[in-house]
């Protein structure tokens, strides 16, 4: 009996497969819309059982067809989703293997980087490509050495859809985990990625680059500029990022370096060449030359704050660096609001905190400007004048202590 029964599900898979290999596309369609239908979530053992023991034979045949049109984006969509029924059904390792096997990785990677291919197409492609790298260690070499990085960065940067983006940015945090011969690959990648345009990926990059900073442990020194650049931007979910990020790396050897340049930027330079492309978000685009440079003046002033309240030692070091005079000079810009306000609210940590710093304020300030700025310090910019505000701008204070002395006085 169970003979017969073998018999008939093996005359009914040929005759399947016969009508693949002859069918149109639209047959394909429909038939890949049924298996879609019936087969979704399917463990390998119920395939195997749906296909006779046989379901490589349409995994082989899926495959083969996507190789052949994916440059044409021919039922793309339907393709990929069948095949990672295949690829994410538990037990299913045979699939993956031979999938891979015909070039599996490289497909799906060209499949990226192909211009006509729809923005749902590269997501579920990236989806089937972290199903890989989830599966192992040696997976993610193999998609690494497959220069995935560059062809997962690239589809991030230029994709103008949320949904591929995050799926580009997580299996980038994929293929950084427990894969230490690209570790830094993906890591320096990431870095790159800083410089596109679009906020919503600038945002991604930036949640992503604090897990793998965490995977990598040691920070890359090219990561301060472009970094701090993004600073510039109008969206606060950016800018609440990179603080973020910075706060992050202190705990590494770039600490010193992003302090002074925090500090640097409290006194921007008109003439500043703006290397990176953050201009091209089109609300910059509006502003005038100095804007960005005001924005991401009030944007340092705040991460130095954040810096400044989280340990008395930061603290003590921001001071050593110069901090106060290119606070009072912030202060004094009233070209922007935020720019002053957000300077005036950690120049009064400064104050409060260390009596030393409170005394040279207040010389440099004057008695007036000093009493307006110790009763409310958020405001002083609504009252302050034209001489007060060059008062600031031409602050010469200095103080030049080691934050080891600063120990030893307090």
């Amino acid at each position: 009996m169970s003979s017969s029964v073998d018999r008939a599900a093996g005359r009914r898979l040929l005759a399947f497969l016969r009508e693949w290999d002859r069918g149109s596309e639209r047959v394909r369609r429909r038939m890949l819309q049924t298996f879609l239908s019936q087969n979704t979530g399917k463990t390998s053992p119920e395939l195997e059982l749906e296909f006779s023991q046989a379901a490589s034979l349409f995994l082989t045949r899926i495959t083969v067809w996507i190789r052949l049109t994916y440059m044409f984006g021919t039922s793309l969509d339907l393709q990929l989703k069948a095949l990672g029924v295949f690829l994410s059904a538990a037990g299913g390792r045979q699939y993956l293997m031979e999938f891979l096997e015909v070039g599996g990785v490289l497909t799906l990677l060209e499949i990226l980087g192909q211009k006509k291919t729809k923005e749902r197409d590269k997501a579920q492609a990236l989806r089937l490509l972290l199903i890989i790298s989830d599966a192992g260690h040696r997976y993610k070499e193999l998609i690494c050495e497959s220069y995935g990085v560059r062809a997962v960065a690239d589809c991030l940067a230029r994709s103008k859809s949320e949904e591929t983006q995050l799926s580009a940015a997580v299996l980038l945090e994929s293929l950084a985990q427990g894969n230490p011969s690209f570790q830094q690959q993906v890591y320096k990648g990431l870095i790159a990625l800083l410089a596109c345009s679009c906020p919503k990926a600038q945002q991604l990059v930036l949640q992503t680059l604090r897990t793998v900073q965490s995977v990598v442990k040691s920070a890359y020194p090219g990561i301060v500029e472009p970094l701090l650049n993004l600073l510039h931007s109008l969206h606060q979910e950016v800018q609440h990022e990179v603080i973020e990020l910075i706060s992050e790396l202190q705990q590494t050897e770039v600490r010193t370096s992003l302090q002074r340049s925090l500090i640097t930027l409290l006194k921007p330079s008109r003439e500043r060449n703006l290397k990176y492309k953050i201009l091209q978000d089109p609300e910059m685009m509006k502003m005038t030359d100095s804007l960005p440079l005001f924005v991401q003046q009030a944007a340092a002033a705040k991460a130095l704050r954040i810096l400044a309240q989280s340990s008395q030692r930061t603290s003590e070091e921001l001071i050593h660096l110069g901090v106060v005079h290119q606070l009072l000079y912030a202060m004094g810009n009233q070209e922007h609001e935020d720019a002053q306000k957000q300077a005036s609210l950690t120049l009064e940590h400064f104050v409060r905190s260390d009596p030393v710093v409170e005394e040279h304020v207040q010389r440099a300030m004057g008695p007036a400007l000093f009493g307006s700025f110790m009763k409310n310090a958020e405001l002083l910019y609504t009252r302050m004048d034209d001489v007060e505000a060059e008062i600031l701008l031409s602050n010469k204070v200095n103080i030049s202590r080691e934050p080891e002395e600063q120990n030893a006085e307090s």
